[in-house]
């Protein structure tokens, strides 16, 4: 079934062509910095950053706290992820000489292992990072996958991030351009049809389901 909804949305709304960056870094800084907000604010401040010229390696380690701070004003807690950037930055310098391909070319478990020990870097995050910078198969759970998959149906018993992986995992190819695709897919989807308010007349997986099979009978009731 999962599949399925992968082919409907893929043909209603196409490639999505994801993630919006120039290169890996880039990925994995974005990446910290729109935990919580929009887009938006998270490439407002990309943008202040490189006009800056402190969005390299070295410029994240030396820029102070509260001049980093101010770069990225535009994203939420602004504070914390200055000191997440910092984080991350001190500790490829310092574990891996700065290599960001070298990284990034660990072992899939290993590398998440890593990732998730640095401080601000959690599942979601490290995902992204593992999928949209290293390229490994592994599936991106954000609020939209799990309100999309509950409307369907196909929540796993358990609310826990794992569960919700661990499904994925199982019922799809382990492929990462497919988990890329379909992870950006849910998204487009989430905003505009399957919205906090669902649209569901016009969903392109109405007749599969359960939450928009419910809505039409109590239409027609």
């Amino acid at each position: 079934m999962l599949v399925e909804v992968f082919h409907r949305l893929y043909d209603r709304y196409g490639p999505q062509r994801w993630w919006p960056a120039e290169s890996t870094f880039e990925v994995i800084v974005g990446a910290i910095l729109t935990q919580g907000v929009s887009w938006t604010g998270a490439e407002k401040a990309l943008d202040n950053l490189k006009a800056a010229g402190v969005f390299s390696l070295e410029g994240l380690r030396s820029t102070p706290d509260e001049e980093l701070a101010r770069l990225v004003r535009p994203c939420l807690y602004y504070n914390v992820k200055a000191r997440k950037l910092k984080a991350f930055a001190e500790h490829l310098w310092l574990r891996h000489n700065g290599n960001l391909e070298a990284f990034l070319a660990q072992e899939s478990s290993a590398l998440r292992a890593e990732l998730l020990s640095i401080y601000g870097i959690g599942e979601e995050t490290a995902d992204d990072i593992l999928l949209y910078a290293a390229e490994k198969p592994f599936f991106v759970i954000d609020a939209y996958t799990r309100r999309i998959l509950k409307r369907l149906g196909m929540a796993p018993a358990q609310e826990t991030y794992r569960a919700y992986q661990g499904l994925l995992h199982r019922e799809l190819p382990r492929d990462a351009q497919m988990f890329n695709e379909y992870h950006a897919l849910l998204d487009r989807h989430a905003k505009e049809s399957c919205r906090k308010r669902p649209e569901c007349p016009s969903c392109c997986l109405l007749d599969i389901c359960s939450t928009g099979r419910r809505n039409r009978r109590r239409e027609s009731a």
